[in-house]
């Protein structure tokens, strides 16, 4: 083997030390993290809501536009679960 076929790689695992990560290698890393404490957050916030479902839902259906109610609205639906699914 030459000196000349070692390669920055080689040493570096003898060493067992890892090459420096590049700038789009560490924001890929921090979106994912920041994405991850986004749904963790979303999912706190539902789970520790002061509201009940439906009541919940009733409002969210007012501040979307949305006619909920017992009788069926003009676009056809009668609830949120028949909106949603």
């Amino acid at each position: 083997m030459k000196w000349n076929d070692i390669s920055k790689e080689d040493i570096l695992g003898v060493l067992g030390i890892a090459p420096k990560r590049t700038g789009g290698e560490r924001l890929l890393g921090a979106l994912g993290l920041f994405g991850l404490g986004l749904v963790a957050g979303a999912g706190a916030a539902l789970l520790l809501a002061p509201k009940p479902g439906a009541e919940l839902r009733r409002e969210l259906g007012r501040k979307l536009g949305l006619e909920l109610g017992d009788e069926p609205s003009a676009n056809g639906h009668s609830s949120m679960e028949d909106i949603v699914g």
